[in-house]
């Protein structure tokens, strides 16, 4: 096991040419691979240079690139233009489509036993270790992930091999890792690298994944106040140690400690990158651990046009709503749509505001019925738009026309926010 790059600091700011020696030096201590696989992330990672990094390896690699796959996870396949925005001159026909419900393999099951004593016994299933069959049948001599290290609301800290068991998962393996997770809780997970579900997920790997020739590139990247986004560090390897100095990184420089709890959060949903509420919602997960109580969180998401990127999981958002932990799980065991789909589940337990405080939600495709019916209170887009200009607030303590405060986000995939205080 082998970390084969390693740069990483609080000033860092890596450029182009910093990656593509960092790929060259790698490439160089492999031995150039005859048939590569590229494990991306898709266009709701645009921020994480892994597009950059994709175009670089063609760049450097050629046709030894066959296939590039982006780890989808449940998200929609990307579409042309999408693709030529995040891989500018890669062609299309190397990219292969992940389909979550289809063409998968079990790797292996890790064992309820284990489960049950990495979550200190609130979980105790069995998880299966699920890929695309692509990673294990396409003959590849590397497999190499791309991707971001940053705080994440399942995993803690995402990316490494979440994007293999994850981004090319199956329906049985995502399911079962956003619920365990959920069930664990959410508060418990946030920022934190070595969570019950990052064990299971490296266990997995060492034991499953052998034969599988697995490099990951892993970049912490952090926005500035003002929106400028600096790459503080790139770690390339194969082992968990990688993983976890890139965490230790990230843990640095994307969690924001605040010093009291603001009692109103506005959150902004750039249009090219939110387009629902199954990606939006990292509003409200990456800002919970700082809202006071009974505070409010008002999210701005102009493309936001529906709740799941999946048909069967926006029926079920629609039909249950974002409800309490509790509440959830009661009706997990009461409702056999919802129990068929725990990662639904999981998403309204970690969507939800658990009465603790408000979320206003302006989303400017989906009506205000329709944002009601999932337990939100609906937004004016247009009229919140004037009042908080996102064209001109930068991250951090504002104070509008009528001299309320407010803490701004203006990406809040980027990071994570906490404050020690929540009751004020």
């Amino acid at each position: 096991m082998t970390t084969y790059y390693a740069n990483g600091g609080l000033t860092n700011s890596l450029t182009t040419d910093d990656l593509r020696e960092a790929l060259t030096e790698t490439f160089d201590q492999l031995g150039r691979p005859k048939k590569t696989l590229l494990l991306p992330p898709d266009a709701t990672r645009i921020f994480s240079r892994a597009g950059e990094l994709t175009v670089l390896c063609h760049e450097l690699l050629g046709d030894r690139i066959t296939d590039i796959m982006p780890a989808l996870g449940t998200h929609s396949p990307m579409k042309p233009d999408q693709l030529d925005h995040m891989f500018p001159g890669v062609p299309h026909e190397l990219f292969r489509p992940h389909y979550w419900r289809d063409d998968v393999v079990t790797l292996g099951t890790v064992s309820a036993e284990f489960v049950a004593d990495v979550t200190g016994g609130v979980y105790n299933k069995p998880w299966k270790a699920q890929v695309n069959r692509m990673l294990r049948d396409g003959d590849h001599d590397l497999i190499f992930s791309l991707g971001q290290v940053v705080p994440h609301e399942v995993i803690g800290m995402a990316n490494y091999n979440k994007n293999v068991f994850v981004g090319t998962g199956g329906v049985e393996g995502i399911n079962e890792s956003h619920f365990l997770s959920a069930v664990y809780g959410i508060e418990q997970t946030l920022g934190r690298a070595d969570t019950p579900l990052r064990k299971i997920l490296n266990h997995a790997q060492d034991e499953f994944c052998s034969g599988m020739p697995l490099l990951y590139a892993l970049t912490v990247i952090q926005q500035m106040p003002d929106g400028t986004l600096h790459t503080r560090g790139l770690y390339i390897g194969d082992d968990h140690e990688t993983f976890f100095e890139a965490a230790d990184l990230a843990k640095q420089v994307n969690i924001t400690h605040l010093d009291r709890a603001p009692k109103h959060v506005v959150a902004y949903l750039d249009p090219s990158e939110f387009k629902s509420t199954w990606l939006g919602n990292k509003a409200i997960y990456r800002s919970r651990l700082a809202i006071a109580d009974g505070g409010r969180l008002t999210v701005l998401g102009p493309a936001v046009e529906e709740f799941g990127e999946d048909a069967e999981i926006d029926r079920l958002i629609r039909k249950y709503g974002y409800r309490t932990k509790e509440e959830i799980l009661e009706l997990v065991t009461a409702n056999e749509d919802l129990a068929a789909n725990p990662s639904a589940a999981a998403h309204l337990v970690h969507g939800s505001h658990e009465n603790r405080f408000e979320v206003v939600y302006a989303a400017g495709k989906l009506s205000a019925e329709e944002i009601a019916s999932v337990n939100y209170t609906p937004g004016n887009l247009d009229e919140l738009l004037r009042r908080y200009d996102v064209e001109q607030l930068s991250d951090g303590w504002h104070t509008d026309d009528e001299g309320n405060e407010f803490y701004f986000l203006q990406n809040p995939a980027l990071g994570l926010w906490q404050a020690d205080n929540l009751s004020g």
